[in-house]
């Protein structure tokens, strides 16, 4: 698949949307110069077979570390892609990476993770002048993606880092990260980058909060499943706060109608994934009985999108490329909008890559509906002195 004129210049970026995994890593990487990758980032749509495509990207990409993650849609150069293929080669000459896998993630060893972040950082050397920056990439379903982000943040002292959750589709059924050419289940991987390119972390939402407010009553926190608000049956109770009946709540209902909690002085979202049988709320983020929360309401949806986007180095200079976490409920809703064709032109022009993810991870805190992302610029001019 060709990429267009604005491709970036500072990493290399392949799609396929073969539906074959032999033939569709073979196409990508025939995209990819390897031969000055330090490493690739492979974002998988739901449809490829993990075995056979951990095959042919151990054959095609051999001493090429290759790290990923099953998605819920890939951003491409072209925009927003369910079914490609989507790999970022990242060359030796403006990035280092070290790499850590957590394994088990439920359940969660915070002593350990901590402990073996910081020897990461301890031992991955310095490179003068360059600065450092790290990705996560976790189990969508785990349910730790919450500790584990509060974690790396205490970690990783001053080292900014972004994530997004796994994802499976709208399957919300299993999600896998890659990791030394396995996919595995029930883990996360954290990337320790150095980079002589400029960079600025990306956060944002499009919800402003309401005055519509509500407790949790009852909960099991462990399952991040509530089952009452307001002393009321969950379900039963967030239908009738946002004028509509059980049967009718599904995903389009709580993309458009999110539960807000404030941090701070900030408002994050933490989305319901579905409702249950017994009127319970299944959550993606943490909750806890106790926990107040607040009805989100919508701003428009493209101008928060590109007002988001719109960041300069301090040269005022655009971004070489974004690589971009972008809530799988965020899609959702600009497809059931009809806005998907807006929304990728957005993406395309302001180079964009990445994926939908089931929560995203900033500044130690994991949110959902969000998109967090890194803009990429050209490096700084250096004086000859």
């Amino acid at each position: 698949m060709p990429l267009d004129r604005n491709r970036p210049a500072f990493v290399g970026v392949a799609v396929s949307a073969a539906t074959d995994p032999q033939a569709a890593v073979a196409e990508a990487v025939r995209q990819l110069d390897l031969a000055d990758t330090c490493f690739v980032l492979a974002f998988v749509p739901e449809r490829l077979p993990l075995g056979p495509l951990a095959e042919a990207l151990e054959t095609h990409l051999t001493g090429v570390p290759v790290f990923g993650c099953t998605t819920a849609g890939q951003i491409t150069p072209d925009g927003y892609d369910t079914t490609a293929l989507l790999l970022i080669a990242f060359p030796r000459r403006h990035f280092r990476c070290a790499s850590q896998f957590i394994t088990p993630l439920n359940p969660i060893s915070i002593k350990q993770i901590a402990a073996d972040t910081r020897r990461l950082s301890a031992q991955f050397r310095h490179t003068a002048g360059w600065e450092r920056l790290a990705l996560v990439f976790a189990d969508g379903l785990s349910k730790q993606e919450d500790l584990l982000a509060s974690t790396l943040e205490s970690s990783l002292g001053d080292v900014p880092f972004f994530g997004g959750s796994a994802g499976n589709g709208l399957d919300f059924r299993e999600t896998f990260v890659l990791h030394h050419g396995q996919f595995h289940g029930n883990a996360a991987l954290l990337l320790l980058l150095e980079t002589d390119l400029g960079f600025a972390g990306l956060g944002f939402d499009h919800f402003l909060p309401t005055a519509t407010q509500m407790v949790v009553t009852d909960a099991i926190p462990e399952e991040r499943l509530v089952l009452e608000i307001n002393g009321a049956p969950a379900a039963l109770e967030y239908a009738r706060l946002v004028g509509c009946s059980v049967d009718q709540l599904c995903p389009r209902v709580f993309a458009e109608n999110p539960v807000l909690v404030r941090h701070n002085t900030t408002y994050h979202v933490r989305a319901i994934h579905s409702a249950s049988d017994t009127q319970a709320l299944s959550f993606l983020s943490a909750i806890d009985v106790g926990l107040l929360l607040t009805l989100g309401r919508g701003k428009e949806i493209l101008r928060t999108l590109e007002t988001g986007l719109d960041v300069t180095s301090p040269e005022g200079r655009a971004p070489d490329f974004i690589l971009g976490f972008d809530c799988v409920l965020r899609k959702l809703e600009i497809e059931q909008k009809d806005l998907g064709p807006q929304v990728s032109a957005i993406l395309r022009d302001r180079r964009v890559l990445g994926f939908n993810t089931y929560g995203e991870q900033h500044c130690g805190v994991h949110v959902n509906q969000t998109f967090v992302g890194v803009a990429f610029f050209e490096p700084a001019r250096r004086s000859l002195h």
